[in-house]
C-alpha cells in the first residue's frame, strides 16, 4: 500500500529508507522544539503552549506535505520569520503578538491566492536558470552556516565572524562528530548522517555534553492560551503593510529556495531546473502558513533541514510523513529527543551542506552572465545568512547584467514585473 501511495519503486526507494530518512530529518530539526518557544517567550507568549503547538504544527503539516505533495519536505515554524515576529514586531512595540499573528495570517492568505491562481508556479518557472541552478549550492552554504553556528564553531565578533576556541568541549565534540560523519559519507555507509548523529551523541556522554534525560515520558501542557488568538482585524492597517510585505517576500523566496534546493539534492528536478508538480508543495506551504497562524505559530514553511533526510536516501512523501509521526511521538517523549545536543546535529548539517555544493557544476561557468548571477545568489546567501536575500539579489543582478550588456531579449517579460516588489523589499531593509 505504501509503495503504491508514495510511488516508492518509481522513485528508487523503499519503506525502510524513507522511515530512516524521516527520523534523520526530525533529529536535525528537533532544535526548533527549544528555539521557537524561546523566541516566542520574548514576544510575551507562554512557552509551554508554544512548545505543544510547535510540535503539532510540524507534525500535521509535514504529514500533509507527504500525503498530498509526495515530496520529502518537512514543515515547521520558520527560523528568521519567528525572530522577525518576536523582536521587530512585538518587542519593538509595533503590535501585540495577537496582531502579529494576524499579519502572518494575511500573508498566508496572499500565499494561498497566488498558489491557487498558479502565480507562484509561474514565478518559479520564469526564474533565470542560473539562479535556479545556484539555489541548491546557496541552500548548502546556508546549511553549513547554520551548522557551524549551532555547533558554536563560529562566533560573532565586533567586526565579523570568528573561530571559537577548540578548547571548548562543545566545539571539540562537534569537530569529532563532523570527522565521523564525513568519514561515514566517504565510505558510502547508508544512513551515514543518522549514525553520525547517534555516535556523536554517545561520545558526548563521557564528555559531559550529552545529558541523559531525567524522565522518558512527559505530558504536554494545555495549548489553549495561544490557540485561535489571531487578531487579523487589528492587522488590517496601512502602517502594517511593510511588515506584512516583509513576511510575505522573505518566506516566498525562502520556501522557493528550499523546495528547489532540496529537490535538486534529491534529483527531483527536470532538465530546466524545475520541480514537477511544484504547485502541490506550494499549496501545502500556503495552507501551513494560514493554519499555523490559527495555531499560534509564526510562518510555518518547508524546512531546509529536509536535506538531511534526502542525504540518507529519502525521495518520497513518506519521508515527510515519517518526520511528522516522530514529531507526534516527541510530544510525549520530549525529554529523550531534547537530550540530543546541538553539537551532535550540527556536524550533520555541515556535512550535508558541503555535499550540496556540487550543484555549482550545473552553472554554466563559460557564460559570464550566468556565472555572475549564479554566484551572486550563492554569495549573498552566505554573507547575509538568508536564502531569500540571495535569490532576490540573484534575480536583480541577472536583469541588470542583461540590460547593461544589451541582451534585453534574453530577459523574460515576467521578470520585469517581479523586479518591482523585489526592489521594494530591499528598500524596506
Amino acid at each position: 500500500m505504501l509503495n503504491r501511495m508514495f510511488k516508492l519503486d518509481q522513485l528508487g526507494t523503499n519503506v525502510r529508507t524513507e522511515f530512516v530518512a524521516g527520523l534523520t530529518t526530525f533529529i536535525t530539526m528537533a532544535y526548533i522544539i527549544i528555539v521557537h518557544p524561546t523566541l516566542m517567550k520574548a514576544a510575551g507568549m507562554p512557552a509551554g503552549p508554544v512548545t505543544v503547538m510547535t510540535i503539532l504544527s510540524a507534525a500535521i503539516f509535514s504529514i500533509l506535505m507527504g500525503v498530498y505533495a509526495n515530496r520529502p519536505f518537512a514543515v515547521a515554524p520558520a527560523m528568521g520569520g519567528n525572530a522577525f515576529f518576536a523582536y521587530t514586531i512585538v518587542q519593538s512595540g509595533a503590535a501585540t503578538w495577537q496582531t502579529g499573528l494576524g499579519m502572518v495570517l494575511i500573508a498566508g492568505v496572499i500565499f494561498l491566492l497566488l498558489t491557487t491562481l498558479g502565480i507562484r508556479e509561474t514565478i518559479a518557472r520564469v526564474l533565470p536558470k542560473s539562479v535556479k541552478n545556484a539555489m541548491a549550492a546557496a541552500v548548502g552554504i546556508y546549511i553549513i552556516g547554520l551548522g557551524l553556528s549551532n555547533a558554536g564553531i563560529i562566533i560573532p565578533t565586533k567586526t565579523a565572524i570568528g573561530l571559537a576556541s577548540l578548547h571548548n568541549p562543545t566545539v571539540l565534540l562537534a569537530m569529532i562528530g563532523l570527522a565521523i560523519t564525513l568519514a561515514l559519507m566517504s565510505l558510502r555507509v547508508r544512513g551515514a548522517v543518522f549514525f553520525g548523529i547517534l555516535l556523536t551523541t554517545i561520545i558526548g556522554i563521557p564528555m559531559g555534553i550529552t545529558t541523559l534525560p531525567m524522565a522518558v515520558v512527559s505530558l504536554p501542557p494545555n495549548p489553549s492560551p495561544i490557540l485561535f488568538q489571531v487578531d487579523w482585524l487589528g492587522a488590517l492597517k496601512w502602517s502594517f503593510f511593510p511588515l506584512i510585505f516583509t513576511f510575505f517576500t522573505g518566506e516566498f523566496f525562502s520556501t522557493m529556495g528550499t523546495v528547489l534546493g532540496v529537490g535538486g539534492k534529491a534529483k527531483l528536478l527536470d532538465q530546466n531546473g524545475n520541480l514537477p508538480d511544484i504547485q502541490k508543495p506550494f499549496l501545502v506551504d500556503s495552507i501551513a502558513m494560514v493554519g499555523g497562524s490559527a495555531m499560534g505559530m509564526t510562518t510555518v514553511t518547508a524546512y531546509v533541514e529536509s536535506a538531511s533526510g534526502v542525504e540518507v536516501g529519502g525521495r518520497s512523501g513518506l519521508t515527510a510523513v515519517s518526520t511528522g509521526l516522530v514529531f507526534l511521538v516527541a510530544l510525549f517523549l520530549t525529554p529523550v529527543f531534547l537530550s540530543i545536543p546541538a553539537a551532535a546535529t550540527a556536524p550533520a548539517l555541515i556535512a550535508i551542506g558541503l555535499s550540496m555544493l556540487q550543484a555549482i557544476k550545473n552553472i554554466d561557468l563559460d557564460n559570464l552572465d550566468e556565472l555572475l548571477s549564479g554566484f551572486i545568489t550563492i554569495l549573498m546567501t552566505a554573507f547575509t545568512f538568508s536564502i531569500a536575500n540571495g535569490i532576490v539579489f540573484g534575480i536583480l543582478s541577472f536583469v541588470v547584467i542583461k540590460l547593461l550588456s544589451g541582451k534585453i531579449k534574453e530577459i523574460p517579460i515576467g521578470l520585469y514585473f517581479l523586479c518591482v516588489p523585489l526592489v521594494y523589499y530591499l528598500w524596506l531593509k
